[in-house]
């Protein structure tokens, strides 16, 4: 069963931005590119003919996805990425967060300034110069072990205190889901009733995902900027995870959907490469909703 893999959608700058995340990232590497076609584009994708469509690169040993796209998806605070330094594995965390966090912040904006919280000695929240989302933590080095970084799913404007009801659903969608941390609100914090859920996590196959409720009113909610590709065996897991997925219609477009808390899925073939490459494969995927494999 492969793993699920962060999409990051970006305005034509998705090599600048795989590059810096690279270079300032531990343990990161480019690991390929995918081009255009030269053919068989859409209309407003003509200019696009043979630049750069995809970038996979590995940060921290998680894989992400950088698409080459266009401005309709602005990134935002709703779905962000946690990064965990544990000093029970790094001698050095304080100090690798902090220059991190100053590497990211060049040419960026701080939601949440570095500094001590009641949940953390060392922590902060900021924009960085792509608009892309980032959480720095040190973590309790008594706590279970985490990933280093890990997709934040804040559940505000318009799905606000669902984060439990999320965690549960996508539990269920995804075979040996786990189920993880569950720190509730004592009372009312803003807009956080007693009892959602103040922090929680969750494994779906090997990706660890944060869920929290937003403890101030939001303004924003999740986009298409960021997904998540899941690659499938056959057509029959393809089937069954958009039947599962997919609540929103007129979000349906080329293996991309959307669910009932707004949070964006690519449900592909795990061959997808092999697909692609067939000849008209680009044409195609442009008229299908839910990806059909025989139709390639």
């Amino acid at each position: 069963m492969k793993t699920i893999t962060p999409c990051l959608w970006f305005n034509g700058d998705a090599e600048e931005a795989a590059t810096f995340y690279t270079s300032i990232f531990r343990n990161s590497s480019i690991l390929g590119t995918t081009p255009y076609p030269a053919e068989g584009l859409a209309d407003f994708q003509r200019d696009l003919a043979g630049s750069v469509l995809t970038i996979d690169f590995r940060l921290a040993d998680q894989e992400f996805l950088a698409i080459n796209a266009g401005e309709r998806f602005p990134f935002n605070e709703a779905l962000s990425f946690m990064v965990n330094f544990d000093p029970s594995r790094d001698a050095d965390a304080r100090s690798n967060l902090d220059a991190l966090w100053n590497a990211l912040i060049d040419g960026g904006s701080a939601l949440m300034p570095i500094d001590a919280y009641d949940f953390s000695p060392r922590y902060g929240w900021l924009r960085d110069r792509f608009g892309v989302n980032w959480q720095l933590i040190l973590s309790n080095p008594d706590g279970e072990p985490r990933p280093t970084i890990m997709p934040a799913l804040l559940f505000g404007k318009g799905v606000q205190n669902r984060a439990r009801e999320a965690m549960d659903f996508y539990a269920s969608v995804f075979d040996g889901s786990q189920l993880g941390a569950d720190v509730r609100y004592t009372e009312r914090t803003g807009p956080a009733h007693p009892g959602s859920v103040m922090f929680g996590d969750v494994k779906l196959r090997d990706l660890w995902f944060v869920a929290m409720d937003a403890a101030t009113r939001q303004h924003v909610t999740f986009t298409e900027a960021v997904s998540f590709s899941v690659p499938c065996a056959d057509q029959d897991e393809i089937d069954r995870l958009w039947a599962a997925l997919s609540a929103v219609p007129e979000a349906e477009a080329c293996g991309w959907c959307k669910d009932k808390f707004g949070v964006s899925w690519q449900i592909i073939p795990d061959r997808m490469a092999e697909l692609m490459a067939r000849p008209g494969a680009f044409a195609a995927l442009l008229e299908m909703k839910k990806l059909v494999i025989a139709d390639f």
